[in-house]
């Protein structure tokens, strides 16, 4: 029931793309009741892909590899695989007569490198024959081996319909395998480590995870066992308990995320809301409109980067920039008030601050930002400072900023400090 992820691919090793697959492939196998006992990536290097490969199949039952099936020169999967298992490269007639009728249908003539797409090594079996996208599979020494192609949807679609069935088939019965997912903002992975050790011991076989996922902090909670009504109930148990201790920062659990989490909560006390923006150039209204349905409670916002446009936009007054500046509780309060009244929505929010990495003062350094609300007549601002480059001080500023909604709506203190 354990196996290996390979993922080949010099734009991998170099940095410059993310390795998707192999995260979504150990997690496809883990929720499956599957272990992966390594994941490796490796650059298009036959020695180097070879070791992997030949180890891979010493020490698992079955092993996922992704990438290095495309045409290019640089695509050299298939005769790494050929050369390393000493199995040539045939050509699979099935493949290449579906290559030739696509082409025709484009006008386009067959190429040795298209052709390069039909051979794979003796022995193997094509994935998804007559599909959109295909890989292959074969079977040495009793171990099952799956290439995928590196095109993370690609590869996602055949582990779903294809590979994932294939190898669970092999299995009489798999353990239930459940994790949950808790998100939380505002606090450090030392200060969650020290509120574990005041949690009550009684967890069981649960195994705990802590991951930070800037600017967010995930717990994890992972329980197998072979019954599913055990395993949920008392991972049901654990999650309350840990939703208790970590209550003020807890924003949301599994794959939601902050910007559906107010929506959710904005649409459910039937409120809208507008923003000011000055540091975050736009940041938070792109959150907050990339969630479907968010014309319902978004009525809209301005991105008000110079003091001009925060005179002529939000109704700031001179005397307030001159006499406090752009960045300061007294700006940040007008601005939140003048997007609430002008858009006449329930809430008004702004931000405004010194994202760098010029532009600071002793007074106000590289990293202060306000926050603002106005709700009615009451208007709410609280000075922070982030840390980071532009772009994280800009991130964190987005996300605090969501969460004072998600705050107030819940009737929970949200200046910082809680």
């Amino acid at each position: 029931m354990f196996g290996e992820i390979i993922t080949i691919g010099n734009e991998l090793t170099s940095g410059r793309e993310l390795d998707l697959n192999s995260r979504y492939a150990a997690r496809a196998l883990l929720d499956a009741g599957l272990k992966v006992t390594r994941i490796t990536s490796v650059g298009d290097d036959y020695d180097m892909v070879t070791d992997v490969l030949k180890r891979a199949i010493k020490k698992s039952r079955f092993v996922i590899v992704t990438g290095g099936l495309g045409s290019t020169d640089d695509d050299i999967t298939s005769e790494i695989v050929a050369q390393a298992l000493n199995r040539p490269l045939v050509l699979d007639e099935p493949m290449i007569r579906l290559i030739k009728s696509r082409l025709a249908d484009l006008g386009m003539e067959m190429t040795p490198s298209l052709e390069k797409l039909a051979r794979i090594p003796e022995g193997s079996r094509v994935l998804n024959p007559g599909g959109n996208c295909s890989g292959f599979c074969l079977e040495e020494e009793g171990v099952c081996l799956y290439f995928l192609p590196g095109v993370p949807a690609q590869m996602s679609y055949l582990m779903e319909k294809v590979v994932m069935p294939e190898i669970l088939s092999r299995y009489a019965q798999l353990p239930v395998v459940r994790q949950r997912i808790l998100k939380l903002f505002g606090i450090n992975e030392s200060s969650i480590a020290e509120i574990f050790k005041k949690m009550d011991k009684k967890t069981g076989d649960v195994e705990f995870g802590f991951y930070p996922n800037f600017p967010e902090n995930h717990i994890t909670m992972t329980l197998k066992g072979d019954d599913v009504s055990v395993v949920e109930r008392e991972l049901n148990r654990i999650e309350k308990q840990v939703r208790r201790y970590f209550d003020p920062y807890l924003f949301a659990s599994g794959n939601q995320e902050m910007e559906e989490v107010v929506g959710a909560g904005l649409s459910a006390k039937k409120m809208t809301l507008s923003i000011a923006e000055s540091c975050t150039g736009g940041l938070i209204g792109d959150r907050l409109t990339n969630v479907p349905g968010s014309s319902n409670y978004f009525l809209g916002g301005v991105v008000a980067y110079s003091n001009d446009s925060k005179v002529y936009f939000l109704g700031v007054s001179p005397e307030t920039l001159e006499k406090h500046g752009a960045v300061s509780h007294e700006t940040v309060g007008e601005m939140a008030q003048g997007i609430r009244k002008n858009i006449k929505a329930d809430l008004g929010l702004a931000v405004t601050g010194i994202a760098g990495p010029g532009g600071g003062t002793k007074e106000k350094p590289v990293g202060t930002v306000y926050i603002g609300l106005a709700a009615g007549n009451e208007i709410f601002s609280e000075k922070y400072r982030f840390w980071g480059k532009r772009k994280h001080i800009k991130v964190n500023t987005s996300m605090m900023a969501m969460d004072w909604i998600r705050r107030y709506l819940n009737g929970d203190p949200f200046l910082s400090g809680v």
